[in-house]
């Protein structure tokens, strides 16, 4: 399935196939070598781009969940782990530093008042949207060879992929929608 156009590495990698395994249908390979360069690619200009906020492992998607449940920027811990597809221990030890630095605080759970909830501090918000702006300009570079219309075909085929598999769909879960399974 070459696509046409100058050649990329993975071009590279399918023609070696092509020559040793003729029979392989290696067109899958394109689709998942470019989506793993690209994601290596994505990976490292994100880390380059929020270093100067000083984020560890992971903290950017827990800060950044929160903003996006909208106000009071406020989830439950099994909220987040579950929207992160993180474990429960993964999601404290990055909860108790972010509350360390100030960014989030540990509050009783509105809809429970048996456990806790976790919320912005005005902090966390200022930062995370500083944080945000940077991390779309940033996805946006990385996007630059595709026009508004490729962008989009690009996305709904993925999504079509993707929900082609186990637990990418959404379901109603009371007010919100959570995954249909859990991986």
């Amino acid at each position: 399935m070459m696509v046409p156009g100058p050649e990329d590495h993975v071009d590279l990698v399918v023609a070696q196939w092509r020559d040793e395994r003729p029979e392989l249908d290696v067109a899958s390979m394109e689709v998942f070598g470019r989506l793993a360069r690209l994601a290596k690619h994505c990976e490292r200009a994100r880390t380059e781009a929020l270093a100067p906020f000083g984020f560890k492992e992971g903290e950017f998607d827990v800060l950044a969940t929160l903003r996006r449940a909208g106000a009071p920027y406020e989830l439950s811990p099994t909220q987040l782990y579950r929207s992160l597809m993180l474990s429960s221990g993964a999601i404290t030890n990055r909860l108790m530093r972010l509350e360390q630095a100030g960014l989030v605080e540990r509050i009783p759970n509105p809809q429970d008042g048996r456990g806790m909830a976790v919320r912005l501090t005005r902090e966390g918000l200022a930062l995370i949207d500083r944080a945000v702006n940077v991390h779309v300009d940033t996805l946006n570079l990385l996007l630059g060879g595709l026009n508004r219309d490729d962008r989009t075909t690009l996305a709904s085929l993925l999504k079509r992929a993707l929900l082609a598999l186990p637990g990418e769909a959404l379901v109603p879960d009371g007010a919100r929608w959570e995954r249909g399974e859990r991986m």
